[in-house]
């Protein structure tokens, strides 16, 4: 029985980067050798383990052969015949289907990478498989297909896609772009299920470059197949007052790499995806006007979420910021009871902390659409300060006074609203 360190950890470690998770590979044991040292069987697909003391993921060696379309569809043979080399073949791509011998990493079991030497030793000692050629790509910055079993999961075409997103210096190889092409032309990408979809897309919105991610998607074809909502705002022409000869995809992909420039979470970063949907909708006519495309956009990307089963707080801030991003880049027009109108539509007072997100994710917009890189979006703290006042108001005060002569209900929560708009006047 052989242990080796595999996939990511190993391809960071070369890189240069910071580990994370570790996965392990035994090669030429059985799951009841594993259990009689104490191994705890989590796998349910296949046999997968927790060390009995570092609790990371062992897997034994196996092999994947599909059986029917989609991911699910694989027969999974796992024995103490299966080799490491067969192991490596199943996985994606080149840089994660390199290995390291156990006894070369720390004796505990544990690996730390920031013994900038210990990826020099192994390979001066040997302790590095390599069958594949993934330390090549790793040093000429390449994504490159282990296999033509590449195909047999179309999944990894989104991973492709957002390892494209991490490594912003790394381009696709010339045969594995041609791969994924073929795949989404024979229809393997429409097996794909919404919540891989969704979460692959979603991690890959949280990388350096999210842009990067959408451009192999759309580069193959597949981004049309799994998001043609996105797909078709290419060749919009942005609205007349910003940029009308950039396209409006262009533009999305300014603004959510805008996100990621600026660490915003993934609700945000989805809302910026997804803010201008309705564009691609814009009659042919009015162009490069885009009159009420807020309204489209709305009703496109409920669609959207319920197809992908995005999660509630993402689906609820992109609605709202589809819907009010217009008004809130204007909002330095508005006066008081205007501004506190769209408060109130935002459910700013019941929710501030969702509001600094719809600011922040209109901000991308603006910076993002503008090229402005390291201005201030002034609307942000206008509209920040004007909440402050509102929330500042004494309303259980005002509540009960109002009740001392009578006032009810409505009469009590108008009250309560003039109010907050008075003091939005004084600060504004």
């Amino acid at each position: 029985m052989e242990t080796y360190l595999v996939g990511g950890a190993v391809r960071d470690a070369l890189m240069g980067l910071p580990v994370q998770d570790r996965d392990w590979v035994v090669v030429g044991a059985t799951p009841q050798a594993l259990q009689d040292q104490g191994f705890l069987p989590v796998g349910r697909d296949f046999p997968v383990f927790l060390h009995p003391v570092s609790k990371e993921e062992y897997a034994l060696a196996r092999t994947e052969r599909n059986t029917a379309p989609g991911y699910r569809g694989f027969a999974v043979h796992a024995a103490p015949d299966v080799t490491l080399e067969d192991d490596l073949a199943r996985r994606d791509l080149t840089i994660n289907s390199i290995a390291v011998k156990a006894d070369s990493t720390r004796a505990s079991g544990l690996f730390s990478s920031k013994n900038s030497s210990l990826a020099a030793n192994w390979e001066a000692g040997g302790a590095l498989i390599d069958p594949y050629g993934g330390r090549q790509d790793i040093a000429d910055k390449v994504l490159r297909h282990v296999t033509p079993a590449f195909r047999e999961d179309p999944v990894r075409i989104l991973r492709l896609a957002r390892f494209a997103a991490r490594f912003t210096d790394f381009t696709v190889a010339p045969q594995t772009q041609a791969l994924v092409r073929d795949m989404v032309t024979t229809g393997e990408v429409d097996h794909l299920v919404p919540e891989r979809v969704w979460q692959e897309i979603s991690r890959g919105l949280m990388e350096a470059q999210p842009s990067r991610m959408f451009a192999v998607l759309r580069n193959c074809g597949a981004l049309n197949r799994l998001l043609p909502e996105l797909d078709c705002l290419w060749g919009v022409p942005q609205s007349a007052e910003h940029h009308p000869e950039v396209d409006t995809g262009v533009h999305v992909m300014l603004v959510i790499d805008m996100a990621a420039r600026l660490n915003a979470n993934l609700a945000v970063r989805f809302a910026c995806l997804t803010h201008d949907v309705g564009k691609g909708t814009t009659p042919a006519h009015v162009l490069p006007r885009h009159i009420g495309h807020e309204e489209r956009s709305v009703r496109i990307l409920k669609g959207l979420c319920q197809r992908l089963r995005v999660p509630v707080e993402c689906k609820e801030l992109a609605d709202v910021v589809a819907r009010e991003h217009g008004n809130i880049h204007r909002s330095g027009e508005l006066n008081a009871s205007a501004i506190m109108r769209l408060l109130e539509r935002c459910d700013a007072i019941r929710k501030p902390g969702r509001f600094a997100d719809i600011l922040l994710a209109c901000e991308c917009d603006a910076r993002g659409r503008l090229g402005l890189h390291d201005s201030a979006y002034p609307q942000a703290k206008r509209l920040t300060d004007a909440l402050a006042s509102a929330l500042s108001v004494a309303t259980n005060s005002i509540a009960t006074e109002a009740q001392l002569t009578g006032a009810k209900g409505e009469k009590i929560g108008e009250l309560i609203r003039q109010a907050r708009t008075q003091a939005v006047a004084r600060t504004l």
